[in-house]
């Protein structure tokens, strides 16, 4: 049980990490055009996000998927990228016309994206360990706490903006979705394969 706590532990530092700020970059673009009126989206979303980085991890864990590493590498700030250009469409919909579809097909198979990305430094964790999936359950397990905890942050910043100092929606989302992509056009630049 210390080894699952342990690995529970890694999977948030992992996360939380503010120098590899990918992950927490890619939630608060998922995150920000929802509110607490709409937790169940963003529930759906981040459930949805969670069994297919899960599935993604587990198949690289167990070497049934084998990915390129610098191909992900380039992926994931193009996930980033596509979501908060996603937003903004998003914001200027009419009520009526939003559909969760894209916003669920986008997530399952950016979750899978990074959960490849987090595959590369868990199977360094354990490389050389019979028992995976232990390490595995408890990683994961430490991943989800921490997306919990950044989406959360987002409502709550959200929230404060919104109902605090009167900032409408549309335009809240529209200025943290150029603030992320203004963050994630140099990693994209530098993760460009070659």
């Amino acid at each position: 049980m210390q080894d699952f706590w342990f690995y529970i532990k890694l999977g948030l530092d992992h996360v939380l990490d503010f120098s590899a700020y990918d992950h927490i970059l890619f939630l608060c673009a998922l995150a920000v055009p929802f509110t607490f009126k709409s937790w169940k989206k963003v529930v759906l979303l981040a459930t949805i996000f969670t069994v297919t980085h899960c599935l993604s991890l587990s198949l690289s864990a167990y070497e049934l998927v084998v990915m390129d590493v610098t191909w992900i590498e380039f992926l994931i700030p193009v996930t980033i990228l596509l979501t908060a250009f996603f937003n903004m469409i998003y914001m200027r919909t009419s009520q009526k016309n939003k559909s969760m579809l894209l916003h669920i097909l986008a997530t399952a198979f950016f979750g899978l994206i990074h959960g490849f990305g987090f595959s590369n430094y868990f199977k360094m964790l354990i490389a050389g360990e019979e028992e995976k999936l232990s390490p595995l359950l408890g990683f994961a397990t430490g991943i989800e706490i921490a997306q919990v905890l950044i989406v959360l942050s987002v409502l709550v910043l959200a929230y404060l903006f919104q109902s605090g100092l009167k900032v409408s929606q549309s335009l809240f989302v529209g200025i943290v979705s150029i603030l992320i992509i203004c963050i994630t056009i140099p990693m994209l630049v530098n993760t460009f394969p070659l």
